[in-house]
């Protein structure tokens, strides 16, 4: 089954499924609650689900389905290579990790792997999160700043809409630039979007 919010990418997936003699393709959804309900009624073998989705997203998806099934096999397919974002996917229950411009013939080995009980990330994105791994992660109420910031907020207005002072601002963006090695506010959301911490 593929999850994808983009029709043409599931229409090329099964396209490649289909020329293969050991599989099928059973079945598609759009978003994460689609995906949630299509697993519940199909059961497939393995999945393929994309992370960034209009509603429920991939890892929301993941753990739902997870949740109902602890042997789902669940490849995710995606365009973004942060650590942070696989890191997720992979504590939700993913069994794979493949960026969307992987070769054909790596998606359909993962495929495969994947059906027969393996795991798969690739090497680069394993690097990554193992050189992340120690890192102290940022809070939920620094990860909102940040968005914030992404959006092009000062700290007065994010101190407004938080119902926070503005020193308080301060001192979690100075612990933000800490935990990201980082020197100034660009350099914090163009590194937090780059690993997957936060997304546009």
């Amino acid at each position: 089954m593929t999850v994808d919010d983009h029709p043409a990418l599931r229409e090329g997936i099964a396209a490649i499924v289909e020329l293969q003699n050991d599989m099928v393709m059973v079945g598609e959804a759009s978003n994460g609650a689609e995906a949630v309900a299509a697993f519940n009624n199909l059961r497939p073998d393995v999945t393929l689900m994309d992370l960034q989705m209009p509603g429920m997203g991939g890892i929301e998806a993941m753990a739902a389905i997870r949740k109902e099934s602890r042997n789902a096999r669940i490849i995710v397919l995606t365009t973004y290579d942060g650590d942070a974002q696989a890191a997720q996917a992979i504590k939700a229950g993913a069994s794979g990790y493949l960026l969307k411009n992987t070769l054909r013939k790596q998606l359909l080995d993962t495929i495969r792997a994947v059906h027969a009980g393996q795991r798969y990330i690739p090497p680069e994105i394993a690097q990554e999160i193992a050189f992340h791994a120690a890192d102290d992660p940022l809070s939920t109420r620094e990860i909102d700043i940040l968005k914030l910031v992404a959006d092009g907020n000062a700290n007065k207005a994010i101190a407004w809409q938080l119902s926070v002072a503005e020193d308080t601002v301060k001192a979690h963006l100075k612990s933000i630039f800490t935990k990201l090695d980082v020197n100034d506010r660009t350099r914090a959301v163009t590194t937090a979007l780059r690993r997957g911490i936060i997304t546009l």
